[in-house]
């Protein structure tokens, strides 16, 4: 059994992390740290949870007790943890926040990273999978990232990406975190829609990084507009990509990048958010109107946006079958 420690364990990616891993048949949850809940019940907070455990939170970290350590803190928080705590090395390392996922001008291997310098490998299996099965220390994607990268890398290595990409994508409200705010509450959220951070999400980056690693270099700009959606989970995007290549030659290159994939599927017919939501896929589609191709990816941003793609690369990390403990169903209807 992989002994599992889990930090930020109350909000919603610690939640959704604790279900996967209560089901998985090679894991054991050693401790669920939140200061704020130390000794309530986990299913007190997390409620889908009831009957199915009766473990409590902690403020303890033995981190001596465990193989791997998953870190479900706010952006901007591993960093600052790592350099206060001592964590094994042995002890394996996956990161949800976006300290670490961009390349370092030098790799590494450290317990005090710093975005300069460490070795955390970028946790996309479709791109990354050779080197997460070897890593000690993962970055896993933001789901915008995610859901967006997943429909441009087969286009990037078709070297199709030479103009700028208009890219929109809308989200789910846990997507925003368990911490209520003026755009997450119920009378504000319900029955609207909002963009923010045009242009300028953080998440664009991470997604350049992957594209240029694919397509050998990257001079277009990726214009992204996200938009907060009247539901909780899921993100659904359209990525438009002007091109003369014709539409078989692209839906071939399409399912052959994906052949392999364990999660990530093309789909020869429109998709909708539903058949992701509540699982660990992706799902693709392509649309070729004159020079423009249409791009549809969606995703769960709470699974493999987030908690399902940690698990993943957990399962990669040691060895397991990729999906274990992730084969769930599409709450479709």
């Amino acid at each position: 059994m992989i002994r599992v420690g889990i930090l930020g364990a109350a909000g919603y990616t610690g939640g959704e992390l604790i279900r996967l891993l209560l089901h998985h048949p090679e894991t054991e949850i050693v401790f669920a740290n939140s200061e704020s809940n130390a000794g309530n019940l986990v299913a007190d907070v997390h409620e889908g949870l009831y009957g199915d455990t009766a473990l409590r939170f902690t403020s303890e970290m033995p981190f001596d007790e465990v193989d791997v350590v998953f870190f479900c803190f706010g952006h901007g928080k591993s960093e600052a943890f790592m350099h206060a705590h001592d964590i094994p090395e042995r002890v394996k390392i996956i990161d949800l926040a976006q300290d670490f996922r961009l390349l370092p001008a030098k790799v590494v291997a450290t317990q005090r990273p710093t975005p300069e310098a460490h070795d955390f490998v970028y946790g996309l299996p479709e791109l990354n999978k050779a080197a997460i099965v070897k890593a000690r220390h993962v970055a896993n994607p933001g789901c915008f990232a995610t859901c967006i990268q997943l429909g441009l890398l087969p286009a990037a290595r078709l070297k199709l990406i030479k103009e700028d990409v208009a890219v929109n994508a809308i989200t789910g409200s846990t997507g925003a975190g368990q911490k209520p705010g003026a755009t997450t509450h119920f009378s504000w959220r319900n029955n609207n829609m909002s963009i923010y951070k045009a242009f300028n999400h953080q998440h664009v980056p991470e997604i350049r990084q992957s594209l240029a690693q694919v397509q050998g270099s990257l001079t277009a700009s990726i214009d992204f507009i996200p938009y907060r959606g009247d539901f909780t989970r899921g993100i659904f995007a359209t990525e438009v990509i002007k091109t003369d290549v014709d539409a078989d030659t692209i839906v071939n290159a399409y399912k052959d990048f994906y052949k392999n994939a364990c999660f990530t599927h093309y789909v020869d017919c429109a998709i909708d958010l539903k058949q992701v939501v509540n699982t660990n896929k992706c799902l693709v589609h392509c649309d070729k109107i004159g020079n423009k191709l249409l791009v549809t990816s969606c995703i769960d941003n709470l699974l493999k946006g987030a908690v399902g793609q940690a698990v993943e690369n957990m399962n990669l990390m040691f060895g397991m079958q990729e999906d274990k403990g992730l084969k769930l169903k599409a709450t479709g209807f």
